[in-house]
């Protein structure tokens, strides 16, 4: 298999070819457990579990590695804000720790809120059934290997230190800007009146790597520079490479940290080892709210227990995802997953109409191929899923050979396409079909008025394969029928 990636580092379309030629080892940004993930958080991580399942179809073994952020230092400092865009933080948070305010909020410790929501999350990996990770590294417990590497980088130079922080000197390191593309001197943060900003700071795009004088911090440790606690990325450098070592293979993210974490990260990391971190760095883009941003504020920031309270099956939520590239975004909306729903619905249906009455036979090479040369394509799932519903379709196959190819399929997919029927109960879509069918007709008529032809073509095919529906577009907007 000829498994090509966009790679962000480079821009590029590249052939995949691992550091082994057997293992692919990969580290996925994983969640910082002060609350539920919503259901942008949940397409990352669901992207995920089916970059490694591709690998796993395509051969490999892969060694999988994701860290939990249990440590109180995700503090929303000026230049975080300023430089990650819009976010849900109030001026008034600035600087306030999110694990201690749920602390706060909740009565609980910082070690039992963590906990809680490391618990939640194993749980959501699950009912989302996406391959647990082979190791969940917690940063509390790689405090020693985040101060040996900050001590790496005070020897070799690129520290400073000020009467709040240990500070990483991104002037010192030439390539600082490579993975976003933006130079040093573009990444100024202009000064806010109402936020405290550390005025001994030698750069805005310098970042801390060990706070000190934080005397009523919740969670620190004594180290060399005083008792404190780790900045905001060293904790993804010392826990990558020490189960992964440097350079491995692939690193993946959302797009929102390209700028800022992921940059810190290289810099850091190739700046203390003198290796680079990883080959290929891959970025999944923003899940949009009925066209627009999620945020707390908004209501809109649902979560997996919003979409099984409104009665959703969790993997309609995973086929859903399934429906967009990754590296595209993509716009969730409650019609659009119930129209998910109905189709994930259906072809669960097939596939256990088809186990009541046949035994797997041989995978058909015709669909294989299809199948392949869509996943090979940089993850390309739309088209993937195309063949799937080609294939379900296709009434001149084998049933056996039919049964066997969409669960050979589902390797990838993971919609666990084995498992029977979907209870009416459970698929739940206050929807119904024809409402989720105008669902997808308004969202390609958005994609067309963005230019997105590409994605109108996907939306167009996916309405004719899921719901027989042919879609004319005339003078007065889109007519759609269905086809017998």
């Amino acid at each position: 298999m000829a498994l090509s990636l966009v790679n962000t580092l480079t821009r590029r379309k590249e052939l995949f070819k691992p550091l082994r030629s057997s293992q692919v080892t990969v580290y996925n940004c994983g969640p910082t457990v002060y609350d539920f993930p919503t259901v942008g958080n949940w397409r990352a991580f669901v992207f995920d579990d089916i970059l490694k399942r591709t690998l796993q179809y395509s051969g490999y073994q892969v060694k999988q590695v994701m860290n939990l952020t249990d440590v109180g230092h995700m503090t929303m400092t000026e230049e975080q804000k300023l430089q990650t865009g819009p976010s849900d933080i109030t001026d008034n948070e600035l600087g306030e720790d999110r694990l201690e305010k749920t602390a706060r909020k909740t009565g609980k410790t910082v070690w039992e809120v963590a906990q809680f929501y490391i618990d939640d999350f194993v749980a959501g990996l699950v009912v989302l059934n996406c391959e647990l990770p082979d190791v969940m590294p917690r940063a509390t417990d790689h405090i020693a290997q985040q101060i040996a590497m900050i001590q790496q980088l005070e020897t070799k130079g690129y520290t400073y230190i000020t009467k709040q922080a240990v500070y990483f000197d991104t002037a010192k390191f030439a390539r600082y800007g490579e993975l976003s593309g933006q130079k040093l001197e573009d990444k100024l943060v202009g000064a806010r009146e109402d936020v405290h900003v550390d005025p001994d700071k030698h750069h805005p795009a310098d970042f801390r790597l060990w706070q000190i004088n934080q005397p009523n911090h919740a969670m620190e440790w004594e180290s060399p520079w005083g008792k404190g606690f780790p900045g905001w990325h060293i904790e993804c450098s010392a826990m990558s490479t020490a189960y992964l070592g440097a350079p491995f293979d692939i690193h993946t993210g959302g797009v929102d940290h390209i700028a800022v974490h992921h940059e810190n990260e290289i810099a850091q990391t190739e700046a203390a080892l003198g290796v680079p971190m990883c080959r290929v760095w891959l970025h999944n883009e923003f899940l949009q709210i009925d066209g627009g941003r999620m945020g707390k504020s908004l209501g809109n920031a649902y979560t997996l227990q919003d979409i099984i309270q409104k009665g959703f099956n969790p993997l309609a939520l995973r086929y859903f995802y399934l429906n967009a590239h990754y590296r595209s975004k993509q716009n969730f909306t409650w019609e659009a997953l119930g129209g998910a729903a109905v189709a994930f619905k259906k072809l669960r249906k097939i596939t256990a109409e088809l186990m009541a009455s046949t035994m797997p036979a041989t995978v058909l090479p015709v669909y294989a191929d299809r199948f392949v040369t869509a996943i090979e394509d940089d993850l390309n799932l739309p088209q993937a899923l195309s063949v799937v519903w080609d294939l379900s379709k296709d009434g001149q196959v084998d049933a056996g050979a039919k049964l066997a190819t969409l669960l050979d399929f589902d390797r990838v997919l993971g919609l666990q396409l084995d498992k029977g029927e979907i209870p009416d109960a459970q698929v739940t879509s206050s929807t119904g079909e024809q409402t989720a069918i105008e669902a997808l007709v308004q969202e390609r008529v958005e994609a067309r008025r963005n230019k997105d032809f590409r994605r109108s073509d996907e939306l167009r095919d996916q309405l004719f394969k899921e719901f027989g529906v042919v879609v004319e577009d005339t003078a007065t907007g889109p007519k759609w029928v269905r086809k017998s």
